[in-house]
């Protein structure tokens, strides 16, 4: 069974299998004018999968012309070094925030390790840099004509500092990274990914509103694929994730360890998930898309660096 579908022309969906599992982690091929982009690389472990996209939908290696990140996170771009070397045309493309670590991963390896521990090579495998000739960086409101589109660069922090979209004002499409959060095909249900260490939700929720502003007809998910009810779905990400940064503040408050916030997130979030699908795979597949030892780590971090004075309760009261 393949796993590209192609969803209009010019544009491909290639499922990069994730630990063998489908439906987690997907890159976008764009095609038009003699050039071929794909948006997000997936991580190293998933390289083989994505060029079989690839070749799948109909394109040589050497027909790759630019990769797309909307950020720097092992799962979005991780294979970005790697690929330079299977992809000998490709030219990467990044905000500028992000470039340094692309071209060094010392920084971002350290960083996914805190997290991932001892699972860094099973999920990720090898971290190679980007060299320095093969980048190109972006900035808010840039203008990239690629493929046959002419795609606007809108800066999205909230999830990360390096992180954009893609708008196609054109077809009113935007490939969104981790902005629009995880909502996995099939599933009724928007999940916040938020890892340490650069949460900011007054951030994302500006994010949210700018997005919005574009009046989008498709927004394209890297976990995992498209939704068209732009309102509905930020709406969805908003309240649940504010809601459960009051989860995390309220139990921090009261003392509570990573642990124990993490049983008390569980807890509250699962029969949620659970009235929308009984499917013990999905579940399990929202949660390699988006752990709850990450997310609390991400929500604790961003209250003690952002909002110390929140976690004082006479202060609060």
């Amino acid at each position: 069974m393949s796993n590209v579908q192609q969803l209009r022309s010019g544009l491909w969906q290639i499922d990069t299998h994730f630990l063998g599992l489908p439906g987690i982690i997907a890159s976008y091929l764009l095609a038009g004018n003699g050039e071929v982009a794909l948006v997000d690389t997936g991580p190293s472990t998933t390289i083989e999968a994505l060029l079989a996209g690839v070749h799948a939908a109909g394109f040589a290696l050497t027909d790759v012309t630019h990769l797309l990140l909307t950020h720097i996170h092992l799962d979005h771009a991780g294979a970005s070094g790697s690929l330079t070397q299977r992809l000998p045309n490709a030219t990467v493309y990044v905000h500028e925030i992000g470039a340094p670590h692309l071209m060094d991963p010392t920084k971002l390896i350290a960083s996914a390790e805190r997290i991932y521990g001892a699972e860094m090579e099973r999920l990720w495998g090898t971290i190679e840099p980007v060299p320095a000739e093969r980048i190109k960086t972006m900035r808010d409101n840039d203008v990239l004509a690629v493929a046959g589109r002419r795609l606007n660069i809108v800066y999205a922090p909230g999830h990360a500092t390096h992180q954009v979209a893609f708008h196609d004002p054109a077809t009113a499409e935007i490939f969104c990274g981790d902005a629009a959060g995880v909502r996995l095909q099939g599933v009724d249900y928007v999940r916040p990914p938020t890892p340490p260490p650069e949460l900011n939700l007054e951030d994302w929720s500006a994010t949210i509103d700018r997005l919005l502003a574009l009046n989008p007809r498709v927004l394209y998910l890297a976990h995992f694929g498209p939704t068209t009810d732009a309102p509905r779905h930020f709406t969805a990400l908003r309240q649940r994730l504010y809601a459960w940064g009051e989860l995390v503040l309220a139990a921090m408050r009261a003392g509570k360890d990573e642990e124990g916030i993490r049983e008390e997130l569980i807890n509250r979030s699962l029969p949620e998930l659970q009235q929308v699908t009984s499917n013990p795979d999905d579940l399990r597949r929202y949660e390699i898309a988006t752990n709850y030892r990450m997310t609390v780590q991400g929500y604790m971090r961003y209250y003690r660096k952002v909002h110390p004075e929140l976690l004082d309760q006479k202060q609060a009261q």
